[in-house]
């Protein structure tokens, strides 16, 4: 963990460092604004602390230029709740009065250290590439992990980390999907001042932040071609060329990369090199949808009702029988993104001692046993069944027989094919009706109860 503290170190703040630093925390400081941005160029930083009385907005304006994603938190020593509300609306996520509660700093740092990190699994089909991935993870292998988007495939990359020789080092993630592709080049291997409009100073790329540690590269499938091949020599060679910049510079990091798609595919297409997918999958690891893994559901759900209420301050429920079963039916078509999302809803609906079916909802509001296309079909054909209760079959039988005389206007022999009966015993079923006085189409008309009623 990497903090950064901005601010005149009173004895506060030193008191804030020195917690810190006892709960493994990297500490560098930097008296204002500007010279902070310079350390977070030059080094990076997983956390930033900032004194209140600093211009937090400035700060966060100034990461929001340059594209860096580290997270803020206010610190000072007004305890009022306006000074707090300031600094949340200002863009830092949270605000800590200071003289600091070490509780308090270190819920922060293992907060920002876990970053959704949380790893769960029961199913035997987990079971199998967790055993997979910590028996690569102390190499200097690079591991590609496929699957399905929402699976938790940088969640298991972070896990292969923690597990590694590196897991003291730097995990730097890069989601190559969310950075436009004009971008992306020196996202990766940073720029010299005046590069390109915008490049204010000299600023490292992910490549050198993850100096020591481990690079992942989210969704690789994502990159231009050819940005690939720059990629391609970074890896082998373990050398980067900042955009802008005259010399190359010397990283060690591991790489990993996940991607939703078939690899092998995007180089049959010509979308992907065919050499870096090599250079990438040394060891690959494949992450199974949630639906073929149901012992993790009911794991997964419990595990996001424990946090989701710990979260947001209200009492942990447990699921009732019903929500289980609800839970273990759905087909979970987003994954465990979609499940940790509607278990965070369930959290904030439910009353009562447990977390019954009616707070399982889908975004729309809908329980989720009837949201969607299937669950519609389901309702409709429950409606229908329910339609026939208390009837008897002959009278299931004869509304049956004359509808699909209407729908082929009147056509015996094809009314008798889609019913699946002969000629002859649809034949003898309209006699059966006529004589009982009911309406039968005649060929090229329809029932006057189904023309006008």
């Amino acid at each position: 963990m990497r903090l950064l503290m901005i601010g005149r170190l009173n004895g506060e703040l030193i008191t804030a460092s020195k917690i810190a630093m006892r709960r493994g925390a990297s500490v560098t400081q930097a008296d204002a604004i500007p010279q902070g941005l310079n350390v977070l160029r030059a080094k990076g930083a997983d956390l930033i602390m900032i004194d209140v009385s600093l211009a937090v907005r400035d700060l966060v304006d100034a990461l929001e230029a340059e594209r860096i994603r580290t997270p803020v938190v206010a610190c000072g020593v007004s305890a009022d709740a306006q000074t707090a509300v300031a600094a949340i609306r200002a863009g830092a996520k949270e605000y800590i009065p200071l003289p600091p509660d070490p509780e308090l700093i270190a819920a922060v740092l293992e907060a920002v250290a876990s970053d959704r990190a949380a790893f769960v699994w029961r199913d035997p089909s987990m079971e199998r590439v967790v055993k997979l991935a910590e028996q690569v993870a102390p190499s200097e292998a690079s591991v590609l992990i496929t699957g399905e988007s929402g699976t938790g495939k940088e969640v298991l990359a972070r896990h292969v980390h923690l597990k590694s020789n590196r897991a003291s080092k730097p995990f730097v993630s890069v989601n190559c999907a969310a950075i436009p592709e004009a971008l992306l080049e020196s996202e990766l291997f940073g720029h010299e001042k005046g590069a390109f409009t915008g490049a204010v100073a000299r600023r490292i790329g992910r490549f050198e932040e993850a100096n020591g540690g481990t690079l992942l590269l989210d969704e690789i499938s994502e990159m231009d071609v050819r940005l690939q091949s720059k990629l391609l020599r970074a890896l082998q060679e373990r050398v980067i060329d900042r955009v802008g910049g005259t010399a190359p510079v010397r990283v060690d990091i591991r790489v990993l990369a996940t991607s939703n798609r078939n690899l092998m595919d995007e180089v049959r297409k010509g979308t992907f090199r065919e050499d870096l997918f090599y250079r990438l999958n040394v060891v690959s690891l494949k992450l199974p949808a949630l639906r073929d893994r149901p012992a993790d559901i009911l794991e997964l759900a419990a595990h996001f009702a424990r946090k989701y209420a710990e979260v947001n301050g209200v009492p942990a429920r447990p699921l009732s029988a019903e929500a289980r079963a609800l839970v273990l039916k759905n087909p979970w078509r987003g994954n465990v993104r979609e499940l940790e999302n509607t278990l965070h809803r369930a959290v904030l609906l439910a009353s009562g001692p447990e977390i019954g079916p009616d707070a399982i909802l889908s975004p729309d509001g809908e329980s989720i046993a009837t949201a969607g296309p299937a669950g519609r079909a389901v309702q409709a054909a429950e409606a229908a069944t329910r339609g026939l209760v208390g009837r008897t079959v002959a009278q299931v039988e004869c509304d049956l027989i004359l509808d699909t005389l209407d729908h082929c206007l009147g056509n015996r022999t094809h009314a008798a094919k889609i019913l699946g009966i002969s000629i002859r015993t649809l034949r003898n079923k309209l006699n059966e009706y006529v004589s009982a006085g009911l309406d039968v189409a005649e060929p090229g008309a329809v029932r006057a109860s189904a023309a006008y009623g």
